[in-house]
């Protein structure tokens, strides 16, 4: 058989026309490949889109549901009974949003690095320290059977949801993994994921406060963490005086002491929280009660809330409930019921106490209580990791909740908190869906079981209230301010406080001693100390906002009555939009001052700074540069005016962040007072610490190489809303998967909070009844797909701050599903 011919017996066009064909299948094939596997990723992905129109067969359905969609997505699922449209809402939670549910569970449950692997195992080693599985199923125990009924048939709902998909949620593609079923302990563990993002699980606020109590004494801690300070607004208008400055003084080199600039720019203290606030009839165009809230989280893909309406028919009638609900619970978290609206910011009552217990020297295993020695019970488990071996973990616990820390000088660190007991935690919140008026409302309050909050209420009738909502543990002994022993007997809790001791203010007499009345006709809240007195020392205080976002509001709604001008939805939602920096005024006429002719020849370059810094506006908007140089102006003054305080503490055993207290008076007072035994030995004099500081803030702008003019605040403050996934998978495919980095004004210490990972998670304002009138928007959309239409609809106008419409519009999809 003859041999082919070689390569070089071609003739020249021959050759090149092989070599083209041989360089095209090179090239084109493995990009038809790499198209034929986008394709085929594609096709898989969509399997796993939500149903939107049809028929679909739900078992253990009594009747008929239908499932209608808006332009948003947004599903208004009405039922023949309460049961159904808890099984319905399952259903669409499961199709939208497994996923997030799932990380939720697992978040409760300390199980994440079942997914994740390795990366996530600390995270699951901390939340295995509480138990929360365990309690979840006591949880279940202990519900009435309404509630346990409702939960049964939401997980039946869940499970034929996620069944119903043509495909496993694209999620477990990317990682190879099969979903879980749901289980009803699942949806009390998303309820404790909460628990975990709204309270201080690690006793870290009071365990910052021992240390700078340790270190410098009760005066410095009086000083620099008040209980109070000059920005407070509380409701009861309580005010605490201002602590003096401390008597003793730093020594020249006998303190460490920071002299250089932290990089890259200051950081800013975000409390996780809300806004809250309320109008009474007697001040609204309705005379019906007007309510605004705007819960502030963390900003990610999936967002955490759904949007949804209820409808359902009971004995006395049509039901309808709107507002937004939480993926993996069956209840409605916020909204209206055509009768009372109720919103939610977190409390910051202080339900968490760090125990100093007492353990025998030789084996450490045993502890003191009144009653003798106890044995450390070690709770033992093994956490999943995804690719390797299961990893071992001990929680050791003693009767009054879990070891953080020890033992160390014969002392373990045991955490007592309230989410710890089962009867804390329930969904009596649901209960909400069917009050008439405030009162009832306020008793709905008294029962239910979550992370404590301040709910505030607005009712038909025109009467609003506020309270407390959780159980609040009623200490003997002690304020739970600091650490203390519970080994005698004498500092202990002694169960939870009754309703009737709970706060409330409220527009409707209430006929206990715990209850006032709001006689100016509006409420407010901001994550502030709420009430002072006798009030204030039942709840204490895990970490109060300082005060100046709630002081705005109150201050908003007061210009709004005092104009004479009848409140409308659109007046409160501009006063959630309210970006104007009134917290830094002071500071940008102080810095102005700072900056004078004198100081500006020793450093030409401030001349800019300067300029800039005088054309203050402010807002704080996306085009302000002048805020955001006010703003590293005001955090380095506090860093290096507050190093002597809070270096010491910083060197101890716990995790020291002196941001989580309300400093702004004690630096105030500093850097106005200028004492000279309290100056920061690494500074000449006060002047020298400011002309630094104000160096610091140039520094920043040149880092950021940028003119001072240029150096905008929504350069800084861009969304970074992103998929979980975005960490892993390369740039150009996450971009498809988190929202745009768009600059966003706004920021902590003003009613419109906003930062790059936090902010408003949502902003609804409604007056119970007038539903149709109600305005709400939030960040992301209402599903987890990428390829869904609705992964992003709506989250335009809420980054632009955009009134759109409470209740869903025009029907879009109708999906029914049968028995």
């Amino acid at each position: 058989m003859p041999s082919p011919p070689k390569l070089g017996y071609l003739n020249p066009m021959a050759r090149f026309r092989l070599r083209r064909r041989t360089w095209l299948i090179l090239i084109i094939g493995p990009l038809l490949l790499a198209l034929a596997a986008l394709a085929w990723g594609r096709r898989q992905m969509r399997g796993s889109l939500a149903q939107l129109d049809g028929v679909q067969t739900v078992s253990g359905l009594a009747a008929a549901v239908t499932i209608t969609r808006d332009a948003l997505g947004v599903p208004t699922i009405t039922g023949a009974s309460r049961r159904d449209v808890a099984r319905a809402t399952g259903f669409v939670h499961a199709q939208d949003r497994f996923f997030q549910m799932d990380l939720l569970r697992r978040r409760g449950a300390g199980e994440l690095a079942e997914l994740f692997g390795r990366a996530a195992l600390s995270l699951d080693q901390e939340a295995r320290r509480h138990g929360f599985r365990r309690t979840a199923a006591q949880v279940l125990t202990q519900a009435n059977p309404a509630d346990r009924d409702l939960l049964s048939a939401y997980t039946a709902g869940v499970n034929a949801g996620l069944a119903a998909l043509a495909q496993t949620p694209w999620e477990y593609l990317a990682l190879r993994l099969t979903p879980q079923p749901w289980r009803e302990e699942d949806s009390v563990l998303c309820i404790y994921a909460m628990w975990f993002d709204l309270q201080d699980h690690k006793g870290s606020f009071e365990l910052n406060r021992e240390a700078l109590r340790r270190t410098l004494g009760q005066g410095a801690l009086d000083f620099l963490a008040p209980r109070g300070n000059s920005w407070d607004a509380a409701l009861d208008g309580s005010v605490f005086p201002v602590a003096p400055l401390p008597k003793f003084g730093f020594k020249p080199n006998g303190t460490p002491t920071r002299s250089a600039r932290l990089a890259p720019e200051p950081e800013s203290r975000f409390v996780l929280g809300s806004n809250a606030f309320a109008v009474s009839g007697a001040h609204t165009v309705t005379g019906a009660a007007l309510l605004a809230n705007d819960m502030h989280l963390g900003l990610a893909v999936p967002h955490i809330w759904y949007r949804a309406v209820l409808q359902w028919t009971d004995a006395t009638g049509p039901r309808r409930i709107v507002g937004v609900t939480l993926p993996g619970t069956p209840i409605m978290t916020i909204g209206s019921n055509g009768h009372v609206a109720w919103g939610f910011t977190d409390a910051y009552a202080d339900t968490t106490d760090v125990i100093v217990t007492e353990t025998e020297a030789v084996a450490q295993t045993y502890y003191r209580t009144p009653h003798g020695w106890a044995e450390i019970q070690d709770r033992q488990e093994e956490i999943k990791v995804k690719g390797e071996k299961s990893v071992p973990f001990i929680a050791r616990w003693t009767e009054w909740g879990p070891i953080i820390a020890g033992p160390k000088d014969g002392r373990y660190l045991v955490l007592r908190w309230t989410a710890h007991d089962a009867e804390a935690t329930n969904l009596r919140l649901r209960d909400m869906e069917t009050v008439r008026t405030t009162t009832e409302a306020l008793a709905v309050a008294h029962q239910a079981g979550l992370p404590n909050e301040n709910i505030l209420l607005a009712d038909a009738d025109g009467q609003i209230a506020w309270t407390i909502i959780g159980r609040v543990p009623r200490r003997v002994g002690y304020d739970g301010r600091l650490p203390v022993s519970w080994a005698y007997g004498d500092r202990r809790w002694d169960g939870w406080l009754k309703p009737e001791e709970i706060p409330v203010i409220t527009t409707q007499p209430q006929g206990h001693a715990a209850a006032s009345l709001a006689t100016e006709g509006i409420l407010w809240s901001g994550n502030n100390r709420a009430v002072g007195g006798a009030a204030y020392a039942l709840l204490g205080d895990s970490g109060y906002d300082d005060g100046p976002r709630a002081r705005q509001i109150r201050d908003d709604l007061r210009a709004l009555l005092a104009s004479g001008k009848k409140a409308t939805a659109a007046d409160l939602h501009a006063v959630q939009l309210d970006d104007r920096a009134v917290f830094l005024e002071r500071w940008q006429k102080f810095f102005n001052e700072v900056l004078t002719d004198a100081v500006i020849v020793t450093n030409p370059a401030l001349a800019q700074l300067r300029a800039t810094v005088r054309q203050w506006q402010g807002h704080a908007s996306i085009d302000s540069a002048a805020y955001r140089l006010v703003k590293n102006f005001r955090g380095h003054v506090a860093e290096r005016a507050l190093a002597p305080f809070t270096e010491l503490a910083e060197a101890s055993d716990t995790p020291f962040n002196y941001r989580n207290f309300m400093f702004e008076d004690a630096l105030w007072q500093l850097v106005h007072e200028q004492p000279a035994r309290l100056l920061n030995p690494a500074h000449a004099s006060w002047s020298a610490l400011l002309l630094a500081a104000a160096n610091d803030v140039l520094a920043d702008t040149q880092a950021a190489g940028l003119a001072s003019a240029d150096f905008t605040w929504g350069d800084r403050n861009r969304l970074a809303m992103q998929h979980p996934f975005s960490r892993i998978l390369p740039a150009w495919i996450a971009q498809f998967l988190n929202l745009p980095a768009q600059p966003l004004p706004g920021d902590n210490d003003m009613p419109r909070v906003q930062s790059p990972r936090a902010g408003q998670s949502e902003r609804l304002v409604v007056s119970p009844g007038r539903e149709s009138e109600g305005i709400f928007t939030m960040p992301g959309g209402q599903s987890g797909h990428p390829l869904s239409p609705y992964y992003r609809a709506g989250h335009e106008a809420w980054v632009r701050g955009e009134p759109t419409p409470l209740l869903p519009g025009p029907t879009q999809h109708t999906l029914i599903l049968q028995p």
